[in-house]
């Protein structure tokens, strides 16, 4: 077999290829053969019709099946002999299929690039650190009070933090509008989840009052039609109520699934769920900073047919997520192509990460890095067998941890500056 490759550009390669005829004739007269043993045909017993008659009835169908395999097997043997690594299937041309002559055609493909990785000592990155201390605890436990906040009415003017129930009636210019009549609506005033004139303008009020507010809404408030305009609220105070913490006692406790134990189990698994995900935090950012340096660090070319397999992957993930189901709802190419670049780029240094240091999948660590995952779930241990019995999901698991492996054996080999952070500013918590 005689095999050339022509480089088109840094990674695509062009390769002629020349298979003998006399492989190509000894591979269909073998088939022949075959068959001939078990050919069913008018006039002949089984096995026993004239290797030229089952020519003559299978010799263009055979021929075809034959050319065919011998495309695939000579091109993975041409890659081998020339040591080269394809990124994606080759785009090959016959030039010459005829029986009795050569087999000729041409490959076009990429190639995986060379990794050239700058030295792990001269990269330098910040790792976050923070623990659960106990005033976070005690902070989380004080959200989940406020949560189970019960109000009562109040014989006093309306203050933050109250529960005010109201009728509404907006307009603007005179003139209402979709979305500005209410009934009923409680609102506790200073939680900012309505407008924060309106809830402003609340303050103070009394249970039976009247108030009109008036409201500014902003330029790029959700509704466009209503964006940069003022408008006026008739408002009518049915309610006013004052909140109170329910006591952090057994009965508490049992509203959150702690039937023993009391206020110390609570505050324990209050404390190992913040815990859970605070490594999770960690790891997420401290990972992406890794990612983000060596993708710096070690400019790359990403071979096209990879880049392209990954904007399809990511645009029919964003139209699992909206729901959408036809592929004309697919979301535009545009934005994903530079994500796609970085995570097919990401992906190549990670495996010659991989394959320079022989890591190898710590088992220990897939399995805690499921228990991780499933430990949110009410019923983890059932959550943990259907991943084991789900061979994609756990090759995901895997993937994930060895991922961990590889920037944690980064982050062993860096320059590594320590930057010490709070469960609070990392978690975004406020109770």
């Amino acid at each position: 077999m005689q095999v050339s490759v022509e480089s088109i550009s840094k990674l695509e390669r062009r390769m002629q290829v020349q298979v003998p005829a006399e492989r190509v004739t000894q591979e269909i007269a073998a088939r022949l053969q075959n068959l001939s043993r078990t050919a069913r045909l008018n006039g002949f017993r089984p096995g026993k019709a004239p290797i030229k008659v089952i020519r003559q009835q299978f010799g263009p169908q055979v021929h075809r099946e034959v050319i065919g395999e011998l495309l695939q097997s000579s091109f993975a043997e041409a890659v081998t002999e020339k040591k080269l690594s394809p990124a994606g299937n080759p785009r090959i041309e016959p030039q010459s299929i005829d029986e009795g002559q050569d087999l000729r055609y041409t490959a076009t493909f990429e190639v995986f690039p060379e990794v050239a990785l700058q030295p792990m000592d001269s990269l330098e990155l910040d790792r976050v650190t923070a623990e659960v201390t106990e005033p976070d605890i005690d902070a989380m436990i004080l959200r989940l009070r406020k949560q189970q906040m019960r109000y009562s009415p109040a014989a006093r003017a309306a203050a933050s933090g109250d529960k005010v129930t109201i009728d509404f009636l907006g307009k603007i210019d005179g003139v209402e509008f979709a979305g500005g009549k209410g009934e009923n609506v409680a609102i506790v005033l200073g939680e900012r989840r309505m407008l924060p004139e309106l809830e402003q303008g609340l303050i103070g009020a009394q249970a039976g009052e009247h108030r009109d507010v008036t409201v500014h809404f902003p330029a790029d408030y959700r509704a466009t039609e209503l964006a940069g305009k003022a408008a006026s609220f008739a408002t009518d105070i049915k309610t006013v109520e004052e909140p109170a913490l329910p006591d952090l006692d057994e009965e508490f406790c049992k509203g959150f699934g702690v039937t023993e134990g009391g206020v110390a189990k609570l505050r324990e698994d209050v404390a190992a769920n913040m815990r859970r995900e605070l490594e999770q935090n960690l790891r997420n950012r401290n990972k992406t900073a890794v990612m983000e340096k060596l993708y710096l660090a070690n400019p790359i070319d990403v071979p096209n047919a990879l880049l392209e397999s990954q904007i399809r992957d990511m645009q029919i993930d964003a139209m699992r997520r909206s729901g959408a189901k036809d592929v004309s709802q697919a979301p535009p190419r545009e934005p994903f192509v530079e994500p796609a670049r970085r995570r097919v780029a990401l992906g190549l240094i990670f495996n010659d990460v991989i394959r320079r240091e022989n890591l190898v999948l710590d088992p220990k660590r897939a399995d805690a890095r499921l228990d991780e995952m499933v430990g949110a779930y009410g019923d983890a241990a059932a959550m943990k067998r259907a991943y084991q019995q789900n061979a994609d999901a756990m090759r995901q698991v895997e993937s994930l941890a060895l991922e961990d492996q590889v920037v944690d054996w980064i982050l062993d080999h860096a320059k590594v500056r320590e930057t010490a952070s709070s469960f609070k500013d990392l978690m975004n918590f406020e109770a």
